[in-house]
């Protein structure tokens, strides 16, 4: 029988071996200012985060960001495979809609014309000066004259003029690109543009590091009351401690080499995590009880193993549906959502392991160790499991 519980070290050291790079390269960015570890989005950080392309392909993401400082502005210009640039700057100002010039008044002729006063159509004539279609027709039924009165209809209101490869051109962002295509070319295409203020990125902040933490409590609360013990809880959560900081530091990592970013995603994909490996520590825990009343005297150890085996297939099983899914979605999504799918491949797989090779384990090095301190506070000998 494979005796999980008797290499418990193993595993415990496998998964140090994990999470402490992880938690180094966590550390490391509030060490480096941000410019290694964890790379947060404009969701966060606040900001404006743009994304354009040069009609030129060799324009290089040090030329915009020299473009960029010297009309005052201090950036971040990023490459990428579909050569498209990403801008990240401070917070621009509002940005205006495009406006349109009135159309252009009568004339003092027009207006003083004894048409438009004796006239009994002056009112159809009016009407029909809003539409130059329909302008003929209405001044006729009316039996006015059209010639006075109709002319200034001859010259509609002109609409916005349409704006090249969908490029903002007003607002300080069309300062920056008038700016940029007089430096370095037309700019034939524009993907996004976000901009989020620092008041409300302080407020996402705040809002996603509560999320966790509640979670995380009530799942403490849940667990410790479900099972009558607070170590299950206890050890549930150190578990989910566990998955949180091996998504984080591989995060942390991928931030640091390849400026791979968290956005607002992430957040959801943490929570969802931390309910998924949740759910495969309550079945095993579930077989532990029941199969500690079954077999009360037994040794705690091999009641632990007994019910990680039992539950293992099932365990495995409802991870690997998932995994796959999530693969072809990574595989096949759009980029918008391959970095939410990624962490959540990366949790449930954490997750899975934890459940089975850390959690129960853990539990039952507690249970070690009370029952030592009960012997040696009695004096009688410690049980230890077969092996």
């Amino acid at each position: 029988m494979l005796d999980i519980i008797g290499k418990r070290r193993w595993f415990f050291l496998f998964s140090g071996l994990i999470v402490v790079p992880g938690l180094f390269f966590i550390i490391l960015g509030p060490i480096t200012g941000g410019k290694a570890g964890l790379q947060f989005s404009i969701d966060y950080t606040g900001g404006t985060k743009w994304e354009i392309h040069f009609a030129n392909p060799s324009v290089t993401a040090t030329q915009v960001k020299d473009v960029l400082a010297a009309q005052g502005f201090e950036s971040q210009v990023q490459d990428s495979s579909d050569g498209y640039l990403m801008i990240r700057t401070v917070p621009l100002g509002l940005i205006e809609g495009p406006t349109t010039t009135p159309a252009p008044s009568a004339s003092p002729t027009a207006s003083a014309s004894p048409a438009t006063s004796a006239s009994p159509g002056a009112s159809a004539s009016a009407a029909a000066s809003a539409s130059p279609a329909a302008s003929g027709s209405a001044a006729a039924a009316a039996g006015a004259s059209t010639s006075p009165v109709a002319s200034p209809s001859a010259s509609p209101s002109p609409s916005p003029t349409p704006v090249p490869g969908g490029v903002t051109r007003t607002g300080e962002i069309g300062t920056l690109a008038t700016a940029l295509e007089a430096a370095l070319g037309p700019i034939d295409a524009q993907r996004s543009l976000t901009t989020v203020g620092p008041v409300i990125s302080s407020e996402l902040t705040q809002q996603a590091i509560l999320l966790v933490l509640i979670g995380s409590l009530g799942i403490l609360a849940w667990m410790t009351f479900r099972f009558r013990d607070f170590r299950f809880g206890m050890t549930a959560l150190a578990a989910l401690v566990h998955d949180v900081i091996v998504v984080v530091g591989i995060f942390a990592i991928l931030g640091t080499f390849f400026k791979t970013e968290v956005d607002a995603l992430f957040i959801t994909a943490m929570l969802t995590i931390i309910g998924f490996s949740v759910h495969d520590t309550i079945v095993v825990y579930d077989r532990i009880r029941e199969n500690r009343a079954r077999h009360a005297g037994e040794n705690f150890s091999a009641i632990v193993n007994h019910s990680i085996l039992q539950t293992l297939a099932r365990s495995i099983n409802t991870s690997l549906t998932v995994v796959f899914t999530l693969t072809a979605l990574l595989l096949f999504s759009g980029p918008s959502i391959q970095t939410f799918i990624l962490a959540l491949l990366i949790g449930i797989t954490s997750g899975t392991y934890s459940s089975i090779f850390n959690a129960a384990p853990l539990l039952t090095l507690w249970e070690e160790w009370e029952e030592r301190r009960r012997a040696a506070a009695s004096g009688r000998p410690v049980r230890r499991a077969a092996t």
